[in-house]
């Protein structure tokens, strides 16, 4: 089994991850587009050629599923990578989890990047899904770059600022881009109020993981035994892991039981 994921950079690490943990036995194939991030900025024309290069990078190594792990490609991408990929390759995207959080009953937060907060696609998530439940949209500029280059100090100042944005009864956030998953537990101790239950985040690595074993009629196994098979593409070419990944525990999972090539 062999599962590629993509995004703009190390975002698609904690889905990687979840993929690991559900099944170590499947290879991986991790491609991201560090010659043309971020790709928030970009028009939509623009940002589907740079997803569509990444996708056609990662599928010249036969994947069984390619996860897109990446809110934005997700939005903006998804149709033009579905129609060039399948059937021959199942295409999954991410949208971000309003729907679980709103479940809960709320109050809810979305933390997105600037772009997507206020936005018509996921002004029509909270419509769609969140009914009445209170929920708070949260711009967090800076922060998926901060968490891309592993700044600690940027990191800080954008979760700092964000909670500083976040009503004090929220009891659920929605972590709306997916490099934000990987600073998560920051997340919650910088927006959990005191003597309140735990402020519950919605990421969504895991159930994009999940899907992506639907997808191609596999179950997870998670005592499996360990596949060796990492493959790391920047912008097309093989390469390791990069070194900011290794700053975060889901890098060092990847790079501790595959060591790359």
């Amino acid at each position: 089994m062999k599962i590629a994921l993509m995004d703009s950079g190390i975002g698609l690490l904690a889905a990687a991850a979840a993929v690991r943990r559900l099944r170590p036995d499947a290879a991986l194939v991790l491609s991201s587009d560090p010659d043309g991030m971020p790709w928030g900025p970009r028009t939509t024309d623009d940002l589907t050629t740079r997803a569509l290069a990444v996708a056609r990078a990662a599928a010249a190594h036969r994947p069984d599923a390619l996860i897109v792990a990446c809110n934005t490609a997700s939005v903006h991408a998804l149709p033009a990578l579905r129609a060039e990929l399948e059937p021959a390759i199942p295409v999954i995207g991410t949208v971000p989890a309003v729907k679980p959080a709103a479940a809960g009953g709320g109050p809810v937060a979305i933390w997105a990047t600037p772009l997507t907060t206020g936005s018509p696609y996921q002004r029509g998530l909270i419509r769609d899904f969140a009914g009445s439940v209170d929920v708070t949209e949260v711009p967090c500029p800076g922060l998926a770059d901060a968490v891309q280059y592993a700044d600690e100090d940027a990191i800080d100042r954008a979760i700092a600022a964000a909670a500083a944005l976040t009503p004090a009864d929220v009891r659920a956030v929605v972590l709306g881009c997916t490099h934000y998953e990987l600073v998560a537990e920051r997340i919650r101790t910088a927006v959990q109020p005191a003597g309140l239950p735990p402020v519950v985040l919605h990421g969504s690595a895991q159930a994009v993981a999940a899907q992506a074993l639907r997808r191609i009629g596999a179950l997870p196994e998670p005592a499996a035994t360990p596949a060796t098979d990492l493959t790391v593409l920047l912008s097309g070419r093989p390469a390791g892991l990069p070194d900011a990944a290794l700053a975060y525990v889901e890098g060092r999972l990847l790079g501790e039981a595959a060591p790359a090539h």
